[in-house]
C-alpha cells in the first residue's frame, strides 16, 4: 500500500507505528539537512573550487520514494539484539530521482540519516546541492547492539541533555542506551511505591527521574531507533540504599573505604536477608512493568561485590567464597526470575559467571569489561556478549583521580595522581578495538556488540558532549561497519576513517553537539598525507 507522507516540520510521533516513525524521520532528516547550513569550507584547501556553480542547469531532487517491505513486527521498537532489520538500500540517480528500501521503519530511519550525509549548503545562500550522485548505497549492520552507557548516580544529567544523546545516537546509528541509574553515590530514580528511596538517596530534590521522565526518555528513543533499557546495579554498588533502608544494607560508607569497595561511599545488600529479598520483589513490580513497553532488557549489575562486606553482616560474618557463592546463587537466580516474569531479558556484568561461577540461563546476556581473554571465556560458555573492554571503550578514562590524596605517604604513593583506566582512549584507540579479535567464528556470533561506557565520576552535562563525541562514532563506525572491510579484509585504517570522523563531527557540532575536534583546520583541509605519520 502506498501513502503519501506530507513534510511537517518538527512532527512528533502520536504513537510508534511504521508510518508515524518513518513521518517523523523524514521531519528530521530534512530538518538536519536546511538547517544545519553545513558549508564545508573545512573539508576544502582553501582557494580550491569544490562547489558546484549555481548556472549550469543542475538537476533537483522532486520525490523521496521510500519503500517499507516488511511488516514491523509488535517488538520492532523494543527488540532484542538481532530481531528488527536494519538494513537498506539507497540509490539517488543521476536525475534526482531518489529511492530508500527497506525491510523495517528502523531501516529506513537508518537510510535516512545517510541520505542526510549526502547534502551539504552552498555558500552562496539558500541552496542545498550533493555531489555523489548518481549512487547506490547497500548497507547493514555488522553488529545488532552498538550502544552508549550512562551512569546518572555519580553525576545527574537532565533529561535534555539524555534526549540530546539519543539524537546523537541515531545519527550515528547506535541503538542501544543503556542507563546505569543507581549507584552507592546517588539514587534518582523515583519509585511511586517506596519514594523514600529517592527522597533521601537523590543528590537533590532536583536530581530526580520521575515515572514521566523515564517514560519520555524511553518514547524518545523508540521514535529514532534507539533502545533505552535501565540497570539497578547490585548486590554491590547499592550503598545508597541505606539512607532509607539501613536494615538492607552492610558496610555503607565504611574506611577505609578500598578494604570494602572499588570507589566510596561503599555499601552492598545483605545476601543473606528476607528483608532484601521483600525489598527487591517491590521495586521491581514498580519499575518493570514501566520500562517493560519500551525494551527488551534489564540490566541487574553484579560487579565488584567485595567480599569483605559480609564479614559485617550478622547473617553471614564470613568472606569466603564457599560461604558467599551459593547466597549469591540464590540472589541472581531470584531477580532475573523477576526480570523474565515481566518479559525482559537479564543482563549482568562479566564476574557474576567468570568470578563467582554464577549458573545462569542461557538467555542471560553478559557485558564484558575487563578485557583480556574475558569475551573467548564467555562465549565459551555459551553466553551472548556486549563488549565494553575498559582499555579502549571507557571514555572516562585518563583524565586523573576523583579521589584526594592526604600529603606524606599517601601524596607520595599517588603522584601524579593517574585514574586506574589512564591513558585516555583516543578516537584511534577506541576505533582500534574488534570484539571479535580472537575468536573462532562459533564465539564471535555470541557477541552481539558493544557500548562505549561513561561513566561519571567527572563527566557532568557540561562536558559530556565533549567526551563522548566523537570518540563514540568512532565505536560506532566499527560496530556498524565491522572493524574489517570485506572488499579487501584488512582493518581499515586511521588515514580512511579521519577524514568521515572530521566530516560527520562538523555535521553534529552544526546539529547542536558540542563534540570536540578530530584534528587541527590544516588537517582537515588537506590531504590525508599532510597529517599522517608514516615510516
Amino acid at each position: 500500500m502506498y501513502q503519501q507522507i506530507p513534510y511537517t516540520y518538527g512532527y512528533v510521533p502520536h504513537k510508534l507505528t511504521s508510518k508515524e516513525v518513518v513521518q517523523a524521520g523524514v521531519s528530521r532528516t530534512l530538518a538536519g539537512i536546511f538547517n544545519s547550513q553545513f558549508v564545508p569550507w573545512k573539508l576544502h584547501k582553501p582557494g580550491s573550487k569544490w562547489e558546484p556553480e549555481l548556472s549550469q542547469g543542475q538537476k533537483w531532487l522532486q520525490t523521496l520514494q521510500i519503500t517499507q517491505s516488511g511488516e514491523d513486527k509488535p517488538s520492532a521498537f523494543k527488540p532484542l539484539a538481532g530481531e528488527v532489520d536494519e538494513s537498506y538500500n539507497l540509490t539517488v540517480s543521476a536525475e534526482g530521482d531518489v529511492k530508500l528500501d527497506a525491510v523495517s521503519s528502523i531501516g529506513v530511519l537508518r537510510g535516512l540519516e545517510t541520505f542526510s550525509q549526502l547534502f551539504y549548503q552552498h555558500s552562496a545562500g539558500t541552496f542545498w546541492y550533493t555531489p555523489y550522485a548518481p549512487v547506490s548505497i547497500r548497507d547493514a549492520p555488522t553488529f545488532p547492539h552498538r550502544g552508549v552507557m550512562m551512569d546518572t548516580a555519580r553525576h545527574f544529567f537532565p533529561v535534555p541533555d539524555i534526549l540530546r544523546t539519543i539524537d546523537a545516537m541515531a545519527w550515528n546509528k547506535l541503538n542501544r542506551l543503556h542507563v546505569h541509574v543507581t549507584d552507592s553515590q546517588s539514587w534518582p530514580l523515583v519509585l511511586p511505591s517506596m519514594p523514600e528511596v529517592s527522597e533521601k538517596g537523590a543528590y537533590h530534590p532536583s536530581q530526580t527521574y520521575s515515572p514521566a521522565d523515564i517514560d519520555a526518555i524511553q518514547k524518545y528513543g523508540a521514535e529514532r531507533g534507539v533502545e533505552v533499557y535501565f540497570e539497578i546495579d547490585m548486590p554491590g554498588h547499592i550503598g545508597v540504599v541505606s539512607l532509607s533502608h539501613p536494615e538492607l544494607i552492610v558496610a555503607y560508607n565504611e574506611l577505609p573505604y578500598w578494604w570494602w569497595c572499588a570507589e566510596p561511599p561503599c555499601g552492598a545488600f545483605k545476601l543473606n536477608s528476607t528483608a532484601v529479598d521483600a525489598f527487591l520483589e517491590k521495586l521491581f513490580d514498580d519499575l518493570l512493568p514501566r520500562v517493560a513497553p519500551y525494551a527488551a532488557y534489564f540490566h541487574t549489575g553484579g560487579d565488584e561485590l567485595n567480599k569483605n562486606d559480609s564479614m559485617l553482616d550478622e547473617g553471614i560474618r564470613s568472606n569466603s567464597s564457599e560461604v558467599l557463592q551459593p547466597l549469591l546463587q540464590k540472589f541472581i537466580d531470584a531477580q532475573h526470575a523477576r526480570v523474565r516474569k515481566a518479559g525482559l531479558t537479564p543482563i549482568t556484568w562479566e564476574e557474576i559467571p567468570l568470578e563467582w561461577n554464577i549458573t545462569m540461563g542461557q538467555d542471560t546476556v553478559v557485558q564484558s569489561w575487563l578485557g583480556g581473554s574475558s569475551v573467548k571465556q564467555l562465549t565459551g560458555k555459551g553466553f551472548k556478549v556486549i563488549d565494553s573492554n575498559y582499555n579502549y571503550w571507557y571514555l572516562d578514562c585518563g583524565r586523573g583521580q576523583w579521589v584526594n590524596w592526604a600529603n606524606g605517604g599517601a601524596f607520595a604513593m599517588g603522584f601524579p595522581f593517574n585514574d586506574w583506566c589512564g591513558p585516555t582512549k583516543s578516537w584511534r584507540l577506541v576505533y582500534s578495538h574488534d570484539p571479535t579479535a580472537n575468536l573462532t567464528a562459533d564465539e564471535a556470533k555470541l557477541v552481539l556488540g558493544g557500548e562505549v561506557a561513561v561513566w561519571s565520576e567527572t563527566i557532568d552535562a557540561t562536558n559530556l558532549d565533549t567526551l563522548v563525541w566523537p570518540r563514540a562514532s568512532a565505536a560506532g563506525e566499527v560496530l556498524w561497519s565491522g572493524r574489517r572491510d570485506p572488499a579487501t579484509g584488512q582493518n581499515r585504517t586511521q588515514m580512511e576513517a579521519a577524514p568521515r570522523l572530521n566530516e560527520f563531527r562538523e555535521r553534529m557540532v552544526l546539529r547542536g553537539v558540542r563534540a570536540s575536534p578530530v584534528q587541527m583546520t590544516f588537517c582537515t583541509q588537506g590531504t590525508p598525507e599532510e597529517c599522517e605519520y608514516a615510516l
